[in-house]
Formats: structure tokens, sequence, C-alpha cells
């Protein structure tokens, strides 16, 4: 079954900085090049960190906050407070990317990058080979182009790549609808194991962002047989005369 990878999607050409590079021309590429963020890395291309457009606004905040109150007084948040005197005091990109960076393999799947850019609350990732060299970069905007398919392309691919090819079922034994990404399975398969198959299987369909699940099953094979204790028959014998 075909599965969408981040190399696939990915952006190979990526606008990137070392350490050194000044705030203002880390700028300036963000402004020129109309992007929201870009990776730092070192001498050998290793991502070592990423500079947020974000952070650049928070940076001038915390400067204009720091400028005004002459000092941060959140005697609560002490780390935090760190954090942010530093961000403020920030003259390169090594001094205001965030870090670790948080990165991915172009041989994972679209869908679990995108679940990375969900649980991280971030815009873009930077693709890095095993070495975590940088290789590309993947957007929001370059994960959605999978989830962009007609809801009859991904009913097609259920049909051919999970029912027919991966499971090896007859013919119409599962009726397979798709609205708005969200695919709906009925029908009756032989075995109960079956049915958590199908539906894995089809959750991993590049487009598909929802299953509804309305298999029934023949047969539950998941339950282990009965035992039955054995009889013994008794032999009732005439007593002799």
């Amino acid at each position: 079954m075909k599965t969408c990878k981040v190399g696939e999607v990915m952006t190979p050409a990526v606008v990137e900085v070392r350490q050194e590079t000044p705030f203002k021309d880390v700028a300036r590429l963000l402004a020129r090049h109309r992007i929201s963020g870009l990776p730092v890395v070192d001498a050998d291309d290793k991502v070592l960190g990423v500079i947020s457009e974000t952070e650049l606004v928070r940076r001038q905040a915390a400067q204009a906050r720091r400028d005004k109150e002459g000092r941060f007084r959140l005697p609560a948040l002490r780390r935090k407070a760190r954090v942010a005197a530093a961000k403020a005091r920030a003259m390169t990109a090594g001094q205001l990317m965030s870090t670790p960076a948080i990165t991915v393999h172009p041989e994972q799947r679209v869908a679990d990058a995108a679940r990375v850019m969900e649980r991280h609350h971030i815009e873009r990732l930077p693709v890095v080979d095993e070495e975590d060299r940088l290789l590309g970069i993947a957007t929001r905007r370059d994960l959605l182009r999978v989830f962009l398919r007609t809801d009859e392309e991904i009913r097609q691919e259920i049909i051919d790549q999970v029912l027919t090819n991966a499971m090896c079922l007859p013919p119409h034994t599962v009726i397979v609808s798709v609205h708005d990404g969200t695919a709906t399975l009925e029908g009756r398969l032989e075995r109960r194991s079956d049915i958590p198959v199908a539906v894995q299987l089809t959750w991993r369909v590049d487009g598909v962002v929802g299953v509804m699940n309305s298999l029934t099953f023949r047969v539950d094979d998941t339950r282990a047989p009965e035992k039955h204790s054995s009889r013994r028959i008794a032999h009732h014998w005439l007593p002799e005369r």
C-alpha cells in the first residue's frame, strides 16, 4: 500500500543561518523570502535549532518591556524569566534559536509528521538524515497537499490497496464511503480479528482524517474455544441370576 513520505513533499531548497548570523540578518531573511521560520545549522549542515517569526516578535516585545521596566519582575517564574531576558538580549541566531530542534526524517509518513507539528504547535519541520544533516524543510502547507485528495480518490485507494490487495477480500465484501476525508466501512467479515486490521490499514491511507467502523463478523475468533468436560458413560450391569 503506497504511503506518502515526508521526502516526497518537502521543500529541498532551504533558507538557513549559522549560529553567528546577526539578529537583524535573520529578520531580513524572513521578510525577504516571506517565510515564518528557518533552521540554524553548523559548519557540517547539522541542525542545531530553529528560529520562528514568533520568537522574533517575542524578542522585540521582551526588549521593549525590559527597557521600560529596567528588569524582569517574574519571581514566580525565575527560569522562564532568565530565558526571556536572554532572548531579549539576543544578538545572534544562536542566542535566539529554540533548541533542540524538532526534526523528521524523509522516510517518515506525512501523517506522522503532521501529528508532530500538532503536538508541538509548530509550523515547519527540518528534514534531516541519519546524522542530523539538513535535507529540506516540511511546512504545514507541504503536508496539507496530501489531505487535498478528493473523497473518490481516497475511497478507491481503500478498496484497491486495503481491501483487495492487503486483505484479499472478495469484491463488495465491504462497502466504502468517504465524506470530507472520513471513511465509513460497512459489511460483514468472516473473522472478528479482521475488523481492527481493516480499520488500522484504512487509517494509514493518505488523506483519511477519520474512520467510522460499521463492520460485523461471522466468526468470533478472538475468544478461546470453550472446553467441555468429558463425561464417562456409566454401564449398568444386570445382576447375575
